[in-house]
């Protein structure tokens, strides 16, 4: 992996790919800058406020670069809105490297096109990781190969040697491995904040390694290595296979809701849209899925997804993005407010809803994942069907094979605009929503320091 990011240099990644960077860092900064005006991320910013002995946030050019980079990735996750990358056996958001990566290049004064090169390393690497050692099959959350992503794209940035970069890898794996459950039900606000953990600890010890602290050296292989623990092994050419094939590869949201839901939220608004049924008239709706998408969104072994009263409860439960898509029209942050999660408009609607998979058998898994033609297809299609009764005795079908952001359906440019423009719409000026998308359209020939000087105006309300 080490060897992969030291011989890549910016003219290997082709014009279509650094676009598509480009698009995502835009996606990204359109949460970041929704999450500043949240209570939930300030927390973490009084935090370091309590720490510092200050009876007010800190200012965010005033935060070291550790704290700077853990207060960018929370503000990136939180609201749910980000990219995603989807293995057989796990799924990942690319984008969690991206808060480490700015606030190294506003701390170093490096130019966008050394951060759209790092980008493209951390991009293809934790993709990579995902498909070859998804840990989340294991019960580790995704966030745990983070360490290697974000830790190997800021080496160069930093300017850590071959050595340095092996030491830190070692040190940051054996210091955060979360746990899958942080995603499980009852889910609590930490699922926004265990990427911005490992972005803290990535540039912390970074630092650490550039002062010449040793870290164990040899994490997959070596003895009580993470192929022994995790009971799997990274067998990967990185010398010679290793390119950027896999970013085309990650995807988009369209609505603000965990990515396995998006083909089916799309598809019960085009339902609707067909058929014109009122909701009064619903007596049950149906969502059959992949097996991936019953056990973390619709009921399987993360747990009970129809007790929803938090956004983290919310935006991870199938029959809730469902029952809210068809009552308001959209799936936007708006639709997980409290007020509006605990209305009882949706809470009798959400469970009207059914979740199952296509194939009735759901074990064991290994043998399911080879029958149930909706998990064959994953992750090359997003299957799924919602099939909606009405009390009248009829009955509407839709089935879907992916949506609108999925790789083979990707979001342009003048769609992802609209989403920022709206996300920050009142958080910045106009003027400053114009910048930011010159900017990011010609990140190669610009300071990051520009882009991170708007976000650091930002007035943020204690």
């Amino acid at each position: 992996m080490i060897n992969f990011a030291d011989r890549t240099k910016f003219e290997d990644i082709d014009a279509k790919t650094v676009d598509q960077l480009k698009k995502h860092l835009l996606d990204s900064i359109a949460s970041l800058f929704f999450s500043l005006s949240q209570d939930t991320p300030k927390k973490l910013m009084r935090q370091v406020a309590d720490m510092q002995s200050s009876n007010k946030i800190i200012p965010i050019h005033q935060l070291t670069v550790d704290r700077a980079a853990e207060l960018y990735t929370a503000l990136i996750r939180y609201v749910d809105f980000m990219d995603n990358f989807l293995g057989k056996e796990a799924t990942c958001h690319p984008c969690d490297n991206i808060g480490a990566l700015l606030a190294a290049c506003d701390y170093k004064g490096l130019t966008g096109k050394d951060f759209l090169k790092a980008m493209a390393i951390s991009y293809q690497l934790v993709c990579r990781l995902t498909q070859k050692f998804p840990v989340m099959a294991k019960g580790f959350d995704h966030t745990v190969l983070l360490n290697f992503s974000i830790m190997i794209a800021l080496a160069d940035l930093l300017g850590l040697n071959k050595q340095e970069t092996h030491h830190a890898c070692g040190m940051v794996a054996c210091t955060v491995n979360p746990f899958v459950t942080s995603r499980a039900a009852y889910t609590s606000e930490w699922k926004g904040f265990v990427s911005s953990c490992t972005a803290f600890n990535c540039i912390n010890k970074a630092f650490l390694a550039k002062r010449g602290m040793t870290g164990p050296y040899s994490i997959f292989e070596g003895p009580m290595a993470m192929n022994k623990v995790m009971e799997m092994e990274l067998a990967h050419n990185w010398n010679h296979e290793e390119e950027f094939e896999l970013i085309p590869r990650c995807m988009l949201k369209k609505y603000n809701s965990e990515v396995h839901s998006q083909a089916l939220v799309e598809g019960i608004l085009e339902l609707q849209q067909r058929e014109n049924f009122t909701i009064s008239g619903i007596k049950e709706i149906e969502a059959a899925v992949f097996l991936t998408a019953y056990h973390i969104i619709g009921g399987g072994e993360y747990g009970d997804r129809k007790v929803v009263v938090t956004k983290e409860q919310a935006d991870h439960s199938l029959p809730y993005v469902l029952a809210v898509a068809l009552l308001d029209g959209q799936v936007y942050p708006e639709q997980f407010a409290l007020d509006r999660i605990n209305r009882s408009d949706v809470q009798e609607l959400l469970n009207k809803v059914t979740v199952t998979t296509s194939f009735p058998l759901k074990e064991p898994r290994k043998l399911v994942t080879h029958i149930d033609p909706y998990t064959i297809a994953y992750p090359d299609k997003m299957m799924g069907k919602i099939s909606i009764s009405t009390m009248n005795g009829k009955k509407h079908s839709i089935e879907k094979e992916d949506y609108h952001g999925f790789f083979t359906r990707p979001l342009e440019w003048s769609e992802i605009q609209k989403k920022f423009l709206r996300l920050s719409n009142g958080i910045i000026s106009d003027s400053c929503q114009q910048q930011v998308l010159s900017m990011i359209h010609d990140f190669e020939g610009q300071k990051v320091s520009e882009l991170m000087e708007i976000i650091q105006r930002v007035e943020i309300a204690d």
